[in-house]
This record gives structure tokens, C-alpha cells and sequence, in this order.
């Protein structure tokens, strides 16, 4: 958090290029601005940080893909909804690239996959979450993207407040894919949303 709010203030001053920032968390919940006690169900089982940024309360781990995104709104239209929409475009293209159709939804923020099995119901899960900060019109904190990682873990919360949809993984969908594909994809996705971008050391030793 301190290396994202040094960049983002190196951003807002003209001093510092955006910067996409990719990383795998050890196991942890964090807490946005909306987080609601009652929603943290084991509060002993992973460290909780206060993050501050948008939404309520997720999990990061080994096998899900962090992407913090540290962005000038100014050059992009200062339009949060639009950004927002943005993102989650970027990740459903990316899963596309896998033949996962993602989705959006009007009324929750995030990427849901339709579920069919064995003739049950269909059900919606969340396969990436959003969650964002905007100070003087540049961006942070950004999206996980679950690959590979232990879904037990998302049971000692209630993810982003919401109870009556699941959580899924590309594993979880049958996919064996690697971060570093995944990472490509992203890369790909990016470009064709956000515009162009380098490869660069990331602003700290994570």
C-alpha cells in the first residue's frame, strides 16, 4: 500500500508513468471502505488489513492474480463509471482468450461466470473482483483474478458482501493454466482496452 500511494502521488505530480502492477498476495483478507463486521466469519484464520479502497471485504492468496492499477483518470476522461467498466472488460477479454465467457452486471461489480452442473439450477460466480481508490483523479488498488487458488479460503468471509452467489477459479472451471499465460493474456487484453505498455521492475520487492 505505501509503494502504490508513493506512485500514485509521483502520478498525480507529472514525476511517474502509470503503471500496471501484477503480484500474488500470501493468504489474506483485506477490508474497502464498506466492509461490515458481521461479514468477516473467521477473523482469526488470515491477517486482515484495512485497505481503503472501494468495496467490502475479499481474499487474496497463492493462485489469484492481484492487478493493481495505478492510472491518470485525467488523461482517460475523469469518468469512474467508465473506468470501472473498463476493467472489467479487460478481464473478460483476458478470460476469453481461455474460452471462459466472463461477465458483467449492471447492479454488483465484477466478472461472473454462468455455472451449469448436472442439471441443477444455473448459478452465477465471481471469478474476479474490483475494488478501487481514486486520489486527485489517478487510481489504485485494482482487480484479483482468481486462477488456481485454494476457494476454501473465501469461506471465512463474506466476499465483497455479497452471500447469495459463489466464487470460481479457471481450476475450478477445469482449466490448467499457469500465471505466466495468464499474465499474457492480460497483457494482450490490456493493450486492446488501455493502449500500450513496457515491461518494468515493480516500485518494491514484492
Amino acid at each position: 500500500m505505501a509503494a502504490m500511494e508513493a506512485r500514485v502521488e509521483a502520478i498525480s505530480r507529472g514525476e511517474a508513468a502509470e503503471l500496471i502492477w501484477l503480484l500474488e498476495h500470501p493468504p489474506l483478507y483485506t477490508a474497502g471502505v464498506s466492509a461490515k463486521a458481521a461479514d468477516l466469519l473467521a477473523p482469526d484464520r488470515f491477517p486482515v488489513f484495512a485497505s481503503g479502497r472501494g468495496g467490502q471485504f475479499t481474499y487474496h492468496g497463492p493462485g489469484q492474480r492481484v492487478a493493481y492499477v495505478m492510472m491518470d483518470l485525467s488523461r482517460r476522461g475523469r469518468d469512474l463509471r467508465a473506468f470501472v467498466k473498463g476493467l472489467e472488460a479487460w478481464i473478460i477479454e483476458a478470460l476469453a482468450s481461455f474460452g471462459v465467457v466472463g461477465e458483467s452486471r449492471c447492479d454488483r461489480i465484477g466478472v461472473w461466470v454462468l455455472r451449469n452442473a448436472g442439471g441443477q439450477p444455473a448459478r452465477e460466480d465471481k471469478i474476479a473482483a474490483i475494488g478501487i481508490k481514486v486520489r486527485r483523479w489517478v487510481s489504485f488498488h485494482g482487480v484479483s483474478l482468481n486462477v488456481s487458488p485454494d476457494l476454501e479460503h473465501f469461506a471465512g468471509i463474506v466476499p465483497c458482501g455479497i452471500a447469495e452467489h459463489g466464487v470460481t477459479s479457471l481450476s475450478a472451471l477445469g482449466l490448467d493454466v499457469g500465471m505466466e499465460a495468464v499474465d499474457l493474456a492480460l497483457k494482450a487484453a490490456f493493450q486492446g482496452i488501455f493502449g500500450p505498455v513496457v515491461d518494468t521492475p515493480p516500485p518494491c520487492g514484492a
